[in-house]
């Protein structure tokens, strides 16, 4: 009787435990959710973007045929001064802006190693708007942010800076350039934090 007892008392205490374990959110405690997404680079390698933890994420959006595309060279030189300090300069190339980013993988990153040296991690094509949006996309244009805050991305080369923490900190709009003042301003008081 006693071993009975303490069959059907084991079997509820499992069931208890893995009850409560399904009911648990996944990410609690692992990761932020700014990381907790799996993207593909060019080359078709899938990335665990939870590898960049600990680091200042610079997130861009990025074509190859717009007037914007002249930011690579920027980027590129945050990429070079900042590398060592933690920051990591991530592009995401998308065509739903003018169909300005036709190219395939290999012409996307044949051109931005011509014409800009692009040397930091540049992923696979991507949606940012819309139903097709990648999920983390989706994520970031949900973040309240200053000083631009929630909504779609409304052009290439919008930026997300993401801190050590792994938070969204900052989005700035297409427009203002990857050096700008405010940007490096963001940019090296997250470096700064350990």
């Amino acid at each position: 009787m006693l071993r009975l007892f303490v069959i059907v008392l084991a079997a509820g205490l499992y069931a208890l435990a893995v009850s409560a374990s399904q009911g648990a959110d996944p990410r609690a405690g692992k990761r932020p959710p700014a990381l907790d997404f799996r993207m593909k680079t060019l080359a078709g390698k899938e990335v665990d973007l939870a590898s960049y933890q600990g680091k200042v994420l610079l997130v861009v959006n990025v074509a190859s045929k717009c007037g914007l595309t002249p930011q690579y060279q920027q980027l590129q030189a945050l990429h070079e001064k900042y590398a060592k300090e933690g920051l990591a300069v991530l592009g995401f190339p998308c065509n739903q802006f003018g169909q300005q980013e036709p190219g395939t993988a290999d012409e996307i990153q044949e051109f931005c190693r011509v014409n800009y040296g692009v040397s930091f991690d540049l992923f696979g094509k991507v949606e940012v708007n819309g139903p097709g949006a990648c999920g983390l996309y989706k994520y970031l244009t949900s973040v309240e942010t200053k000083p631009q805050g929630p909504g779609k991305i409304r052009w290439n080369f919008e930026k997300f800076v993401i801190g050590r923490s792994g938070e969204v900190v900052a989005r700035f709009d297409p427009k203002t350039r990857p050096d700008d003042p405010e940007v490096i301003k963001v940019i090296e008081a997250e470096l700064a934090k350990e």
